[in-house]
């Protein structure tokens, strides 16, 4: 996937750090912010992971960090779950000015809580999905070892799974102002929950009642195995594969016509930009330019294509040659730079005039080879069809079809 790092403005005017995960081959059909757990950010491994799963699936993802957290401006001191539900409103509203208006909200932890919330403000929103979610705010209070430096004082340095932070009595005094049962019956979007059965910070119990106040659409999956934080890699994969395989059955998705032909090949280039779909046989691929001249870099460029015919082509005859004399090649690898150069500076070229077409190959053999059997895997390199191909006259035939 590629990633931006990116930054918009809260409430308060602060910037808040952001990070926009993107499909690597393709525009995203879809948006989705991401709301962390309770003090963690974006960088929290779980949150990368299920990007990228949403990402291969074509969704791109906003995450960021609180107010006061990560890499993010603002005393943290100074916040609570509703500035944290506004932070949320303004990263949705960043993406609709910038990119796309969001249409998936992914919360984990109190994010999860933090998106049911924020729903309200966000009538464009068609899915949700939370990770193991607290059904009441309030919940997160429990986490906190002592409160009662902060109802005596106003304010106390308190631990936090471990973390120290600075918490005033007004963070406590918003919790207990939230009302949930209300704004989850009255979501207007579709919900999936995802829940560990054996979640010790935010206990299953939670997702049964975020499903009973829900109304349908609602759908709820088993994290069986998983911890609150995901920290099992396959664990979080699998939380992105599944919010993306289900959030498909209520976002809004393109529908193309698909590409087919009677040939052995057919491409297509859209109206804008450069690029385009390839299909090869049952095989699809993308075509691309790099964004210097105007492309998005989806996927190799025309001469790259060429390389790879010729690397792929010298690879598998090299195979097959080895395997027919039995000798022991386990590996080959081909590297392929293409360039122009002039002629003149060609010493076995015949013509002299211009620049031609130089492509240089290094071929790399693993195995207990001796010198003449490389010799002569060398000398087979060069009989291969592809290779034969770019050497011998090539005619190409064009002829005009009219879109019936």
């Amino acid at each position: 996937m590629q990633s931006l790092k990116l930054n918009f403005k809260n409430s308060q005017g602060e910037a808040l750090s952001a990070r926009l995960e993107l499909p690597i081959d393709s525009h995203p059909h879809n948006y989705a912010v991401f709301a962390h757990c309770f003090t963690c950010n974006k960088n929290l491994h779980a949150v990368r992971s299920i990007s990228k799963a949403l990402t291969k699936n074509g969704i791109a993802v906003l995450s960021f960090d609180f107010t006061g957290l990560g890499e993010s401006e603002g005393d943290f001191a100074d916040t609570n779950f509703s500035s944290n539900v506004q932070d949320l409103v303004e990263a949705a509203r960043f993406l609709e000015q910038s990119y796309q208006s969001p249409s998936l909200l992914i919360g984990h932890s109190l994010g999860g809580a933090a998106v049911l919330a924020a729903k309200q403000f966000l009538p464009g929103i068609k899915a949700i999905a939370t990770v193991g979610a607290p059904y009441d705010p309030a919940h997160v209070s429990h986490l906190i070892e002592d409160t009662s430096e902060i109802e005596s004082k106003g304010i106390a340095h308190v631990k936090i799974g471990g973390r120290g932070f600075t918490l005033k009595k007004q963070f406590l005094d918003d919790l207990k102002e939230i009302s949930t049962g209300e704004t989850i019956r009255n979501l207007g979007a579709a919900l999936l929950v995802m829940h560990s059965p054996q979640d010790e910070t935010v206990e299953i119990d939670n997702a049964t009642q975020i499903y009973k106040a829900a109304q349908h659409p609602r759908s709820f999956i088993s994290l069986d195995g998983a911890n609150h934080l995901l920290s099992d890699r396959k664990d979080s994969l699998y939380v992105g594969d599944m919010i993306a395989t289900w959030a498909q059955h209520y976002l809004e998705i393109p529908e193309e016509e698909d590409l087919s032909t009677s040939e052995q090949v057919v491409t297509r280039t859209g109206k804008k930009g450069y690029t385009t779909e390839i299909k090869a046989g049952r095989h699809r691929l993308t075509g691309d330019e790099p964004v210097a001249v105007g492309g998005h870099d989806f996927g190799p460029n025309p001469y790259d294509f060429l390389n790879i015919a010729l690397g792929t082509c010298t690879g598998m005859t090299l195979r097959m040659y080895a395997d027919r004399k039995g000798w022991p090649l386990k590996e080959v690898k081909v590297h392929l730079k293409h360039h122009k150069i002039h002629a003149q500076d060609c010493n076995d070229c015949e013509n002299k005039e211009g620049k031609i077409d130089h492509i240089e190959r290094i071929i790399e053999l693993e195995g207990e080879l001796d010198e003449s059997q490389l010799q002569r895997l060398l000398e087979i390199a060069d009989k291969c069809p592809v290779h034969r191909t770019l050497h011998s006259e090539v005619k190409v035939k064009t002829e005009l079809r009219r879109e019936e």
